[in-house]
């Protein structure tokens, strides 16, 4: 299934705690349009496989599972084959585990696969994630790129997790590391992409932004 410029689709990447979630939600919700995070997808594949014993490492074994998995990631939360894993796809062994899972080249073809589905049915939507610009949607309406200071994403996360700042820093530079540098579908500011740096900004505030260049885009 190939991507078309037919769909009203807003591509929101960026790296870890820059605020994809929360600004893609509220977006959503403001504009009237459904939303998808697709890095929940990953995680999702991720719990599959730690549920089966399969180890992430087995590339071809992790793809088999990602294409016979029944997937639910909305407003109701994430399940994996009607197992409610809203809670775990969060976890620190999924956190350690779903670089490896997102690195597969055939685990992100079946997710893209199933991400542009999504927006198919949809007519469009909002979709964040790490790649949604540069592959999934190179054509949408309006691609953002957020960022924000890898200590202000830290703290963000540790007000979240409870965890350590200086911890969680580390982990989140870690990430950054290995999406920009995995050969298929690496973290990048897809081409037009308007670059926005949340640190120190209100959600408001970045929405604003950003409602403004979609109207000025219209």
């Amino acid at each position: 299934m190939q991507a078309t410029p037919d769909l009203f689709v807003i591509a929101i990447d960026g790296p870890a705690g820059a605020g994809k979630s929360t600004i893609g939600r509220a977006l959503a919700s403001r504009l009237g349009l459904q939303y998808l995070d697709t890095g929940a997808m990953y995680r999702a594949v991720t719990v599959a496989a730690l549920r089966a014993a399969v180890p992430v490492e087995a590339e071809e074994s992790v793809a088999d599972l990602a294409r016979r998995v029944n997937l639910e990631v909305s407003d109701r939360g994430v399940f994996v084959d009607g197992f409610d894993a809203t809670v775990q796809v969060r976890s620190d062994e999924v956190n350690r585990a779903v670089s490896t899972v997102a690195a597969n080249p055939a685990v992100r073809a079946e997710m893209v696969d199933r991400q542009r589905a999504w927006a198919r049915e949809r007519s469009g939507g909002v979709l964040e994630g790490r790649d949604i610009g540069s592959v999934v949607f190179p054509e949408a309406a309006l691609k953002v790129y957020l960022t924000a200071s890898a200590r202000e994403r830290a703290v963000r996360r540790a007000m979240e997790t409870g965890g350590d700042v200086d911890e969680i820093a580390v982990s989140i530079e870690t990430r950054d590391r290995k999406d920009r540098e995995r050969a298929d579908s690496p973290l990048t500011e897809a081409t037009g992409a308007v670059v926005v740096d949340t640190t120190g900004r209100s959600v408001e505030d970045v929405l604003d932004q950003l409602l403004a260049l979609l109207e000025g885009r219209r």
